[in-house]
């Protein structure tokens, strides 16, 4: 226990540090918000990817795809990395970091206002934010109930309380240079903490192949599919249910194009050279971290004792008792790590949920429309402020929702992500490409999706019956609602767009050393 509690206290001490070491680079909008656009490499892609896997998928998804796909699961972490990291730098990083600096844009709803000449669609992309990213912000904390509970019996509230106020500290005071130089550290943790939970968890079932022979011979006798049933297939290579799969690859891998504290990071970083190293970077992490969590998590069912003694086929706790149930048998001190990862892995996000949510809705809602005249000192005043309140907001939801099991915010949070990337993910590629990308197209995706994902709490097609499911159509839908808006709306004026497309292209002059031609 001493060990264990002199570790997270160390981990806090240095997260702090960091947050105080870092207020210098705070001291305009332009530091607090992106670090001055002057962040290398290896912080840039730390900060991709811890921001892409929090406590949610190291608890929640991998607990719960694990169990439903069996070592079919990997596949989402592969798709994290191919699709959610290597492709989303190769595809989105170079033109985002040229086009945001030549728009002076700090934020996507920013991006939207200058891109298109909208302040009514840059209200309107913040408003989505607002409303989507904090219940994602309160998801984050759960999964670390359990954990707690079984690590240093602490109950939930005080650990969710200590770990907001200690987030809170450090992004107040450093922004985000503190949020990324932290990541940094918490990524490295995880990427040995991972690989050590895996190592020890198929160790304790005889090895990789002892537990590969012991999933074969499980097989799902309440499954509503024949396929489920039949022995081996939670072992096998797309498992019981291959296209409820697809959709959990595209959701968890594609939304990251769509989501602002994710594509924020490629406004940040230095220059054209350090987002091709940051791509590899960031896709070896993804593959790593993401990779791993499936990869457990498809082991799931050897613990069926534990977790359905009763036979009803789904744990009896819940999705969310999978992993820690399957770590419950760790040595102490791999226990401790174990707590430190989760930790790490959900202040990272939080941190960069709440300065996405706060940097939004300061210089995208509230300067010029609420606020007249908010100088530098005012918008960073009030972002400080916004990210306490933002932090306090989330505690109480996942208080909330811990005491009284208020499903609507389980629903909400659930219908976060989708709504976000359904939302923005088709106009922001379109637009980084495109010329002919309309105001109207924007407006008509925004609304699609918005719609389509909070509808989805209520009412549940066949098809749409959970949000996963919803938010990957509502993804795929835009990449043909924006094109086809954009064909029969008006035009966007073509001398502003020559003039924002010009930034990809730049005219040198170069000294000619013969002044007549060969021929």
């Amino acid at each position: 226990m001493l060990i264990k509690f002199l570790l997270v206290v160390i981990f806090f001490g240095i997260m702090l540090a960091i947050g105080l070491y870092c207020r210098k680079h705070s001291t305009d909008v332009n530091g607090f918000v992106l670090g001055g656009r002057s962040v290398g490499p290896w912080l840039t892609a730390f900060a991709y990817g811890t921001s892409y896997f929090s406590a949610v998928v190291f608890v929640g998804y991998a607990g719960q795809f694990g169990w439903r796909y069996g070592i079919a699961a990997t596949w989402a972490g592969l798709g994290n990395a191919v699709i959610g990291s290597l492709m989303a730098w190769a595809v989105l990083g170079r033109r985002t970091r040229i086009m945001t600096q030549y728009l002076s844009s700090a934020t996507m709803p920013d991006f939207f206002g200058k891109r298109f000449s909208s302040s009514a669609l840059k209200i309107a992309a913040s408003l989505i934010c607002f409303v989507f990213l904090i219940p994602y912000t309160a998801s984050l904390y759960n999964g670390l109930s359990r954990l707690f509970g079984m690590a240093f019996s602490i109950d939930y509230s005080v650990c969710v309380i200590a770990m907001a106020i200690l987030t809170g500290i450090y992004v107040v005071a450093g922004g985000y240079m503190a949020t990324a130089i932290n990541d940094f550290i918490q990524g490295i943790i995880m990427l040995f903490g991972i690989s050590a939970v895996v190592v020890a968890v198929l160790s304790s079932k005889g090895g990789l192949f002892e537990a590969l022979a012991g999933l074969a011979e499980i097989s799902d006798a309440h499954a509503a599919t024949r396929l489920a049933k039949s022995p081996g297939i939670f072992a096998s290579f797309f498992g019981p249910d291959p296209i409820n799969l697809m959709f959990v690859v595209i959701l968890t891998s594609l939304g990251t194009w769509g989501l602002p504290q994710m594509v924020q990071k490629f406004y940040a970083i230095k220059n054209e050279s350090d987002i091709t190293k940051g791509t590899v970077i960031s896709t070896l992490f993804a593959l790593v971290v993401a990779g791993g969590c499936y990869f457990l998590g498809g082991f799931g069912r050897l613990f069926t004792a534990q977790l359905d003694p009763t036979g009803v086929g789904v744990p009896v706790e819940g999705y969310d008792s999978v992993i820690p149930v399957m770590l419950s048998g760790l040595p102490d001190i791999l226990l401790a790590v174990v707590v430190i990862l989760v930790l790490s892995a959900s202040m990272s996000t939080l941190s960069s949920l709440v300065l996405a949510s706060s940097s939004t809705l300061t210089l995208d809602l509230l300067k010029d429309h609420v606020v007249k005249d908010m100088d530098e000192k005012k918008q960073l005043k009030i972002m400080r402020i916004l990210i306490v309140i933002f932090i306090i907001i989330s505690v109480i939801l996942a208080l909330i929702q811990y005491k009284s099991n208020v499903t609507f915010i389980a629903q909400l949070m659930g219908v976060s992500w989708g709504a976000l990337a359904g939302a923005f993910l088709a106009p922001f590629m379109y637009s980084l490409y495109w010329k002919g990308v309309t105001t109207l197209a924007c407006w008509a995706n925004f609304i699609f999706s918005s719609v389509v994902m909070t509808a989805n709490i209520f009412v549940r097609p066949a098809m749409l019956q959970s949000p996963i499911n919803a938010g990957a159509f509502c993804m795929l839908a835009g990449f043909i609602i924006v094109p086809v808006v954009s064909f029969v709306t008006p035009k966007p004026d073509e001398k502003f767009l020559e003039d924002a497309f010009s930034c990809y292209t730049k005219t040198v002059t170069v000294r000619q050393s013969k002044a007549l031609a060969d021929d």
